[in-house]
């Protein structure tokens, strides 16, 4: 398990969802979104972090994939899902 500073983290946290969301979007032609259900017991603010991201891109192809996202999340991370959702539509 690393730690890292509270500095470290922050940059850590910021490319590790830049990573994810290149995974995410590699997934976008395809049907199996369950990649996703690993995200679960992430982080919590790198995953709001990573929903930030997608909510600014604008891309609506990122819709399928967040509807059986937020299947399998917590609470919170499923209203924000569903905010992301929204905005894209």
């Amino acid at each position: 398990m690393l730690i890292y500073t509270a500095k470290g983290w922050e940059f850590e946290r910021d490319t590790y969802s830049d990573e994810l969301l290149a995974e995410l979007r590699a997934l976008i032609s395809g049907e199996d979104y369950s990649f996703v259900n690993e995200f679960k017991d992430r982080n919590r603010g790198m995953i709001l972090l990573l929903l930030e991201k997608i909510k600014i891109s604008g891309e609506t192809g990122f819709i399928p994939i967040l509807e059986v996202w937020q299947k399998n999340g917590y609470r919170k991370v499923k209203e924000a899902i569903a905010k992301v959702i929204r905005v894209l539509e």
